[in-house]
């Protein structure tokens, strides 16, 4: 079982999803760069319950988040909103699960605000990405500010990509949640703005740097497969090899699966599992 609900910030409002017991240790998960909250539908009906709560965001200008002014946006600010939400929920400490730039807000969060975290989950995100990433990525958000005749037609056209095998329910469920009716049809209600002042916001970082600041334990879930044959990987083996030599509490779990695919598969829910249940102080 789940509740979505909306919490008021100083930045804006964001909209969240709650799965487990609300008086359970908080664990707040990030979604990627045009991300919701439904890419954490998979994980937390199998990893929250009596003993955790997952609470999922829409980051803001995504989903039912409110969209904020251009210049609002970057990792610092999505940061300082995930401590928000902890403070909004009567939490001083939790850990957070982060996939793609989520995983990047979550190092943020390290950097910021380190000693609030219990725990760090880092879903496919370590260092630099391989050279030919950034292209699919930039196929992936090519749906975002377009009209689609019906909710069907906007599926195919992220089905006709093929970097989703096999397409299941669950992204089925995220590629139509935060759908809005427009004149023509539908469209995304993710701001194309937003997401790309946060893309930019990448090459403001250095991504090794950042490293430093994991000083709590961190888990690591690596992709096996590339996003698309050729591709290379979102985390390469050479960085998931320096990560576990620079982050002293790190440990890194390989899953066969793609970054869009490794948030649904039975392996990262169970290793998240066990790594918070390992790790929760309380």
């Amino acid at each position: 079982m789940s509740d979505e609900f909306d919490l008021v910030l100083p930045s804006g409002r964001l909209h969240a999803q709650r799965f487990g017991d609300p008086r359970a240790p908080l664990v707040v998960c990030l979604p990627g760069l045009a991300g919701n909250i439904k890419n954490f539908d998979f994980i937390g009906e199998r990893v929250a319950g009596g003993s955790l709560q997952l609470v999922a965001l829409d980051l803001r200008g995504r989903g039912k988040s409110e969209k904020t002014p251009s210049g609002t946006y970057g990792w610092e600010r999505h940061a300082r909103d995930v401590v928000a939400v902890a403070d909004s929920l009567g939490f001083e400490t939790f850990a957070a699960i982060g996939q793609s730039m989520g995983a990047s807000v979550a190092i943020k969060v390290a950097g910021l605000y380190g000693a609030r975290l219990d725990a760090v989950v880092l879903v496919d995100v370590a260092g630099r990405v391989d050279p030919g990433v950034g292209a699919v990525i930039a196929l992936s958000l090519d749906h975002l500010g377009k009209v689609y005749e019906s909710v069907d037609r906007y599926v195919d056209a992220k089905r006709s990509r093929g970097l989703v095998e096999p397409w299941t329910e669950y992204r089925q469920r995220s590629s139509c949640y935060g759908l809005e009716h427009v004149d023509g049809g539908v469209r995304s209600r993710t701001s194309l703005d937003a997401v790309l002042e946060d893309r930019a916001y990448t090459a403001t970082q250095n991504p090794y740097d950042r490293w430093k600041y994991l000083t709590m334990p961190t888990l690591l879930l690596r992709a096996t497969r590339e996003l698309r044959p050729g591709s290379g990987y979102m985390v390469p083996a050479d960085d998931r090899d320096a990560f576990l030599r620079e982050v002293r509490k790190a440990t890194v779990v390989e899953v066969d699966a793609n970054h869009l695919t490794i948030n649904t598969h039975t392996d990262t829910a169970a290793a998240i599992r066990d790594f918070l249940s390992e790790t929760n102080p309380r």
